[in-house]
């Protein structure tokens, strides 16, 4: 048996009128998904435990089948672990995204508005221009900065103390005075980054370009190293992860998790679906994986941009492009294999911005010919009555433990 989840990073949402009340998911071109929910069981899970923010951090661990409330120690000691960031137990480590501020003349830094938490999702080639400019200004032996994927970085503070900082994402249209860190250093660092960049050659070029700066910094996710039990202990199953976000190596590294790296894979709406349904496949059926996470970012940025248009688009092409390609290659291998198709938390439109709310799963078993008889949908989802409480215990489903 072969086992592969789909991960529609921040699909789920909520009906929108201009899409005549349905939700994205439900509104979208989705054969596929509509061929496997014909006999898979369609139902619900809570992968944010109560009390936590909802995050990628918190809900991929979930659905991984590790309780956040256990494992989770911060987002960016993960994704610290994926850049291959040396970490100590009395270090802080916090993500360092590039963000576009308003550039109004002679205002304060704190009446400024933040526009965009990912800079047009700037590539990693320009961000790392400007994360070494910030890096000449403000590296000593205290504070490392390292350099991420797209928009995500990281910034290292050693014998630094956990700050809970709002992350930028959640507060889009809004002055960020009210949301700057309280620790001195690291809003100083953040203020003078903005003078650093706002007018550095490349920001300059992209906004000639039509394109947001990368004009501050804005650190966020703070916490401590992480300590993951194995992935092939814990399930018995050898296991490999096709992502191109930082979080969700780090979490297949600190599992102990073949990571796949996928040419062209961006995290954004035009990645390389393709290519990431192609290096499943291949650690499934080649590579002697019994496991594969395939994890595409592209719904959830739709979602914090609010592009109704465009999160449809991302949910049609991970149904033609990544899910339908994997059922045919699983399907004419021979091999008996069970998908797992779900969000890890709804990203709603209206908010942009995360939600704790239980989110709709597709489970498919080629070896079964019953389910629960709905097409995959939030509203569909509901009617079943199938709900997994613990979100962190839905892979026991899909391993059938």
């Amino acid at each position: 048996m072969k086992y592969a989840v789909v991960l529609g990073d921040g699909m789920a949402d909520e009906p929108i009128g201009q899409l005549g009340g349905k939700t994205p998911l439900a509104y979208a071109n989705t054969p596929m998904m509509d061929q496997l929910s014909e006999t898979g069981e369609v139902g619900l899970a809570k992968t944010i435990p109560a009390g936590m923010k909802p995050g990628s951090d918190t809900a991929n661990l979930a659905v991984l089948g590790y309780d956040p409330e256990k494992y989770y120690s911060g987002r960016s000691p993960l994704e610290a672990l994926s850049i291959g960031v040396p970490m100590l137990p009395t270090d802080i480590a916090l993500r360092c995204n590039t963000v576009t501020l308003s550039d109004e003349p002679g205002i304060p830094y704190a009446e400024r508005t933040i526009l965009d938490h990912s800079a047009d999702e700037i590539s990693t080639e320009d961000a790392a221009v400007l994360v070494e400019t910030v890096r000449e200004a403000f590296e000593n032996e205290t504070y490392k900065f390292y350099t991420g994927t797209s928009y995500r970085h990281c910034l290292i503070w050693a014998n630094g103390v956990v700050q809970d900082i709002t992350p930028p994402h959640d507060i889009l249209g809004k002055k960020i005075g009210d949301y700057l860190p309280e620790d001195p250093k690291l809003r100083e660092m953040m203020e003078k980054s903005f003078d650093i960049l706002d007018n550095h050659p490349l920001n300059a070029a992209r906004a000639a370009a039509g394109k947001h700066k990368a004009n501050s910094c804005w650190f966020w996710g703070a916490g401590t190293k992480p300590a993951l039990s194995s992935f092939t202990e814990k399930t018995g199953k050898k296991g490999a992860m096709v992502s191109a976000v930082d979080l969700l190596k780090g979490i297949a590294v600190g599992a102990g998790m073949q990571v796949l790296h996928v040419e062209g894979a961006t995290g954004g709406l035009t990645t390389n679906y393709e290519g990431k349904a192609a290096a499943a496949v291949q650690a499934l059926l080649e590579d002697g994986n019994d496991f594969v996470y395939i994890h595409v970012e592209a719904p959830d940025e739709m979602g914090h941009q609010g592009s109704v248009e465009n999160k449809v688009k991302s949910i049609e092409y991970l149904d033609s492009r990544v899910i339908r390609p994997l059922y045919k290659a699983l399907a004419a291998s021979g091999e008996d294999f069970r998908i797992l198709v779900m969000p890890d938390h709804p990203t709603p439109i209206r908010l942009r911005t995360h939600t704790g709310d239980p989110v709709p799963y597709l489970l498919y078993d080629s070896t079964r010919a019953a389910g629960t008889g709905v097409l995959y949908n939030e509203e569909a989802a509901k009617t079943t009555g199938v709900y997994i409480e613990h979100g962190y215990t839905l892979i026991d489903k899909l391993l059938e433990k």
